[in-house]
């Protein structure tokens, strides 16, 4: 067990709005719950990264564009493009969704290839890689050679899902891909996590980051629950 603070745990959470109809005052006020509660990153539609830029100056957030989003049924290299242009606009952190197709089809090289390309590119600009493999739609021996593939390509993180498949993160899913990655890469859980108990038990099981658009709910249950303003997990 490990204990945290609760700066700590914000520490862990990615401040999510990826409704296609946010309005631009939802992302100022994403920005501004962001800082508030000293949350990781806020994570965005792609196009939202300079506008975040912007309302998050001066900031230590850091700014997470989606890629290829939410199907991931782009070109490689579309998503290079998208990579670039993201991180041209202010995105200091790249989530993007792989080629579910490829996989369904066994096509291992061209999944290593694509995470090769997009972590290469954000590697050059010191930017943090998360690949999100969408586990709603993989069988667990899917899952297992794509986490092969990432502890070779070593991005920084692999993420369960996107939030727009049938079903997000579990906490059985969360404890494979941790097993199967090891200390190389870390395990970013998303999709569901919509409070305390949950986000505990994602952390319990191995995850190091927690997408969530109830951040706030989160960590004020947490901060009831603390003693000395520290939890235990």
């Amino acid at each position: 067990m490990t204990t945290y603070t609760i700066d700590q745990l914000a520490q862990m959470i990615d401040h999510t709005n990826l409704k296609p109809y946010a309005a631009p005052e939802d992302m100022k006020q994403l920005c501004d719950e962001a800082k508030a509660y000293h949350f990781k990153m806020v994570a965005i539609n792609q196009v939202q990264s300079k506008r975040c830029q912007e309302y998050l100056a001066g900031s230590h957030i850091e700014i997470g564009a989606a890629i290829s989003f939410p199907l991931g049924q782009t070109t490689i290299d579309a998503k290079v493009f998208e990579t670039k242009n993201a991180i041209e606009c202010g995105a200091t952190e790249i989530d993007y969704v792989i080629n579910i197709t490829e996989v369904k089809g066994k096509n291992w090289a061209y999944l290593k290839e694509e995470m090769q390309q997009i972590v290469a590119v954000c590697r050059e600009k010191g930017v943090v890689s998360k690949v999100i493999f969408e586990n709603a739609y993989l069988e667990d021996e899917e899952k297992i050679e794509l986490c092969r593939i990432a502890k070779e390509v070593e991005p920084d993180f692999i993420k369960t899902s996107t939030g727009f498949a049938p079903s997000g993160a579990t906490f059985d899913d969360v404890k494979l891909m941790k097993e199967h990655v090891g200390d190389k890469v870390k395990v970013k859980a998303a999709g569901g996590i919509r409070d305390a108990e949950t986000f505990k038990k994602m952390i319990a099981c191995g995850a190091e980051r927690i997408g969530s658009s109830s951040g706030m709910t989160i960590i004020d249950a947490l901060k009831a629950e603390a003693v000395d303003g520290e939890i235990t997990i």
